[in-house]
């Protein structure tokens, strides 16, 4: 049997076993052993997957992850999102559209101190959403635009998607973080004009909430100051070169109880809930992250990686009708695989074609996020849209999918002006000392 044959093969049992319910990571972690155990002896194939997750366990640089994954539980149970959708509300709410574009402001704030996409969703769905419904919001703009506010959470430092891009390919993760700040508020701003077009188009879709007075939205700004300054120690910090990213992971958390214990809004029980669910989360994040290392060593054992690399590089094609080329094939994986799991399946195998092409690393890895993003929000899978479905049951998950397409549009539309423009990504952090 041929390696490429055997590859195809293994691939489709991998996908008989999600199609079966497996979780991602066992399923990548079996088909990948199982693939191993042809190639190789059986002896060797075990040894080797209890050396990866030993590894993989102890590795330093994987510390990170739940240091910012507790941060971000401290912040939620420490009802800084609350504070957040606040102010973006006392400032925007008065317009057309307010409680959306509240939203999305608050997406992007709370991204600041949360690392992940889907508790960003979870998190503004269960603040916003009774909001928007009180005064009348369509279904399609409240739900579409928590789901696409929610991918934010993995662009705007922290971000444990960067996190995991840097370690693959040995990228400065700081250098990630300060690259992710100006695309996260373009995209911001991208969204926003895009439910002031669509609530234009039609007033319906979002009427304007009720109008605060200047004192007000100064007293809404005073409310979220620990946030601010939270943001700023964590990056500044990065940026300044005071300390690592995972020393600023871990000042980071301590920074979150910090102004929980300030506000009184942190007792016990919640602080042990948030253990328990950085634990749960954490485990779920290694369990991929493991499963996806013993697939690629399969992946490399059979040299299909360099194969494919050898293909694309041989078309005839210029180096950005090739990275279109890869941004068609992550659209395409991105409607059917989780953002983690795409993520560590496929930049072993495209990171040395797009260096190989010349391409900034840095900026690739924004450009990887902002599609990974994409495929949060596009059917078939759409994470981000099942986390609302799940939060809200009655909307049809049809209404969903339309209330994110201007939002995909806007999506597509700033990896484009990246693509034409990468200076966006890698200006920052050429700047870093």
């Amino acid at each position: 049997m041929t390696a490429t044959l055997l590859t195809l093969l293994i691939l489709g049992f991998m996908f008989v076993l999600l199609a079966s319910g497996m979780a991602i990571g066992l399923a990548m972690g079996l088909a990948g052993v199982t693939g191993t155990m042809w190639l190789i002896s059986s002896d060797s194939a075990l040894a080797l997957l209890g050396q990866t997750a030993y590894e993989t366990a102890i590795t330093y640089d994987l510390s990170i992850v739940p240091l910012f994954v507790l941060m971000g539980y401290l912040a939620t149970n420490s009802g800084l999102s609350e504070a957040l959708y606040r102010a973006c509300n006392t400032w925007l709410g008065s317009f057309r559209g307010g409680l959306a574009l509240a939203t999305i402001g608050g997406c992007g704030a709370f991204a600041a101190i949360c690392g992940s996409s889907l508790a960003t969703a979870a998190t503004m769905s269960q603040i916003a959403l009774p909001e928007m419904r009180r005064y009348n919001y369509d279904e399609r703009l409240a739900t579409g635009a928590i789901a696409a506010g929610g991918t934010i959470g993995i662009l705007i430092p922290p971000s444990v998607i960067l996190v995991i891009y840097g370690i693959l390919t040995e990228t400065n993760i700081g250098h990630l973080f300060l690259a992710g700040i100006i695309p996260g508020v373009l995209l911001v701003l991208f969204f926003m004009i895009t439910i002031m077009i669509v609530t234009r188009i039609d007033p319906t879709l979002g009427p304007r909430g009720e109008k605060t007075t200047f004192a007000e939205k100064i007293r809404a700004v005073k409310d979220v100051w620990g946030t601010a300054l939270l943001f700023m120690l964590v990056i500044g910090g990065i940026y300044l070169g005071v300390f690592t990213p995972t020393e600023a992971a871990g000042i980071g958390a301590m920074g979150a109880l910090g102004l929980g214990l300030v506000a009184r809004r942190m007792s016990v029980k919640k602080f042990m809930n948030c253990l328990l669910e950085t634990v749960k989360t954490t485990s779920m994040i290694f369990t991929i992250l493991i499963g996806a290392i013993l697939f690629n060593n399969f992946l490399v054992l059979s040299d299909v990686p360099s194969e494919i690399g050898e293909w694309v590089s041989s078309l005839p094609l210029g180096p950005h009708s090739i990275l279109l080329v890869i941004l068609l094939i992550y659209l395409v994986l991105g409607c059917a695989l989780d953002a983690l799991a795409m993520i560590l399946l496929t930049v072993p195998i495209f990171f040395p074609i797009v260096a190989n092409l010349g391409f900034d690393p840095i900026w690739f890895g924004v450009i990887v996020v902002l599609v990974v993003e994409l495929g949060m929000i596009s059917p078939p899978i759409g994470m981000n849209v099942f986390v609302i479905k799940g939060i809200a049951p009655e909307v049809p998950i049809g209404q969903i999918y339309l209330g994110v397409l201007p939002f995909v549009i806007a999506l597509m539309l700033l990896i484009v002006v990246l693509v034409i423009f990468p200076g966006l990504a890698t200006w920052l952090p050429s700047t870093m000392g």
